[in-house]
């Protein structure tokens, strides 16, 4: 049976190895003139309007793959979520406060609004600057956390009801997908995007579906993590053997 494994291994591997050497030579000159994907993805976000072209890229032209992403990570999140869930011989402790430095403190919770704006502001500028959905959703995340070394661990779950989060969360995916299913009703495609005017170029109302579409990628990434470290941060502060620690 193990031999049986190998040969499989073996036939699959050089099978692929042949596929990634003939699509590598099939490939342009490095360093050259011709650039027919960057031309034709610089000229369609010029065309709906959005100035940043990775934006374009990701929740125009290809927004099909991004809702395989966003899946990736639902996914992801559910099955630590049905995962890490309380035992039956487990109970939760009260969590012990952590001892912080108080500089630490200080500083945690003078950045904590900052990290917290700019996460928010790079999700509402995706279409117009670098950034977007996936890192702004990871940096608002982060900056509740923050909360944990600010002050202490009930703070924390106080800002991040559980249920909230996994609301928002799930909402996200279904408004991704009921834009993308509105295109479809439109007589077009499924996540084209044509159901929107793509306004004045630069300004954050321009792009068509592509602002709807990356904030709510912005939201249920950032639900997702906090989600996800919430299960985490449960299992290490909170969550103990019924005999024994």
């Amino acid at each position: 049976m193990n031999r049986l494994r190998l040969v499989l291994l073996a036939v699959g591997g050089t099978g692929l190895a042949a596929l990634l050497v003939a699509a590598c030579l099939g490939l342009p000159g490095f360093g050259g003139r011709s650039h027919p994907y960057g031309a034709r993805a610089v000229h369609a976000s010029l065309t709906r309007h959005t100035a940043n072209t990775i934006a374009s890229v990701n929740f125009d032209q290809r927004a099909y793959d991004t809702l395989g992403e966003m899946s990736i990570l639902f996914a992801a999140v559910l099955g630590c979520v049905v995962l890490l869930r309380q035992a039956r011989d487990e109970h939760r402790a009260q969590p012990q406060p952590a001892e912080v430095a108080r500089p630490v403190r200080r500083y945690a919770l003078i950045v904590l609004p900052v990290a917290l704006v700019t996460g928010l502001y790079v999700v509402a500028h995706g279409q117009l600057s670098p950034g977007g959905g996936f890192q702004g959703g990871v940096v608002a995340a982060t900056a509740l956390h923050l909360l944990y070394l600010g002050a202490d661990y009930r703070a924390l779950e106080r800002v991040r009801p559980l249920a909230v989060f996994e609301t928002s969360d799930a909402l996200a995916v279904s408004t991704y997908l009921v834009l993308g299913a509105a295109g479809v009703l439109a007589g077009t495609s499924f996540l084209a995007n044509t159901l929107l005017p793509y306004g004045t170029f630069n300004t954050l109302s321009s792009g068509g579906t592509v602002p709807l579409l990356n904030a709510a990628v912005g939201m249920e990434v950032a639900s997702a993590v906090v989600v996800l470290l919430a299960n985490f941060l449960d299992q290490a502060v909170e969550i103990e053997e019924e005999h024994g620690s």
